[in-house]
């Protein structure tokens, strides 16, 4: 009798322990259940697992402001943006030879529609989103000795402009220069630069005496000084188009960021950092 009871109390024992590994490893409770699909739910209704990558090419001179805006951008979607500044041309360049790109800024129409030609864009999401002014900058302690008039003079020995075959500041400064009737004179003073940000760096270091940039740029220089704007009609506008690239898997998201820019806050920052809004 005292043996068989002793098995019932180890065969009862058996069945809690049982019952207690079935409870510790067995499936999630109704309530741990709904958590988790109302978190899969929360984090699809709110795109954040919906989040792709994108490859956005943009002139130099656009890249301070395009990143405050991205910071913003940031906060309403989880797209993660890959930015490339360069000069518009060799933007344009890496394009055509096959680098990834869902969305092109230019400095200048031509190398949009270098891409144009060869179908590289969607036409009809082209637009020409901002404008900009050429502007002469100089190093504060040469302040007192440059001027346009003085370009010719010895008080001014290296200006620096950007390559005008890739870069289109210095493409307008070419122009510019020729307008004054004065580019022959001061081409032995010339210093090519890859994109306008390093004209800013040469005449901020004191590499150059001078030189032509955006007024976008000029506004960032910490120890240079402006000396003037040159005449609108001394160049061809500064526009910068805009447009998706055609045949880019991230179309629709590349759209999103493209209309973020055309937002009233997108176009404050432009305008905060000396550009004009079309």
């Amino acid at each position: 009798m005292r043996k068989v009871n002793k098995i019932l109390c180890l065969t009862a024992l058996l069945a809690l322990l049982l019952l207690g590994f079935s409870a510790c490893g067995g499936n999630p409770s109704g309530t741990e259940a709904e958590a988790g699909a109302g978190t899969e739910a929360e984090a699809a209704e709110t795109g954040e697992a919906a989040g792709v990558e994108l490859n956005v090419s943009a002139a130099a001179s656009l890249t301070d402001a395009l990143e405050e805006i991205y910071a913003e951008y940031q906060k309403e979607s989880a797209d993660l943006i890959n930015f490339n500044f360069a000069a518009s041309g060799t933007l344009q360049k890496q394009i055509l030879e096959g680098a990834p790109c869902d969305f092109f800024i230019s400095a200048s129409k031509g190398h949009m529609d270098g891409l144009a030609d060869e179908s590289l864009i969607v036409p009809e999401s082209r637009k020409d989103l901002l404008g900009n002014a050429l502007t002469l900058v100089t190093a504060a302690e040469k302040s007192e000795l440059v001027s346009v008039d003085s370009l010719t003079s010895a008080d001014v020995t290296s200006i620096a402009i950007g390559e005008p075959e890739s870069v289109p500041a210095g493409s307008y400064a070419k122009q510019t220069l020729e307008s004054l009737g004065i580019w022959e004179a001061v081409t032995d003073k010339l210093i090519f630069a890859k994109d306008v940000r390093q004209v800013l760096e040469y005449v901020e270091t004191g590499n150059a005496d001078c030189g032509f940039v955006y007024r976008s740029d000029a506004a960032l220089m910490e120890t240079g000084v402006i000396v003037t704007d040159l005449p609108a009609d001394s160049h061809s506008p500064i526009v910068y188009p805009a447009a998706l690239i055609a045949g880019s898997e991230n179309e629709a998201a590349a759209q999103l960021f493209y209309d973020y820019l055309q937002s009233d806050y997108a176009k404050g920052v432009f305008e905060k950092y000396g550009f004009t809004v079309l």
